[in-house]
């Protein structure tokens, strides 16, 4: 199963293709905004 780091790991790692679409990166950077905040809202609630 992959983690939520791992996760964002590879979606970092498809950024840096040259082969991507606009429209494929704008997705891939929307997917890595999403679980950056899914990482931060884990952080805050283990903070409380």
């Amino acid at each position: 199963m992959t983690t939520l780091h791992d996760h964002i790991q590879m979606l970092r790692a498809e950024l840096t293709s040259f082969h991507l679409s606009r429209r494929e990166r704008r997705q891939i950077e929307r997917e890595l905004e999403h679980a950056m905040a899914q990482i931060a809202a884990t952080h805050r609630r283990s903070d409380e």
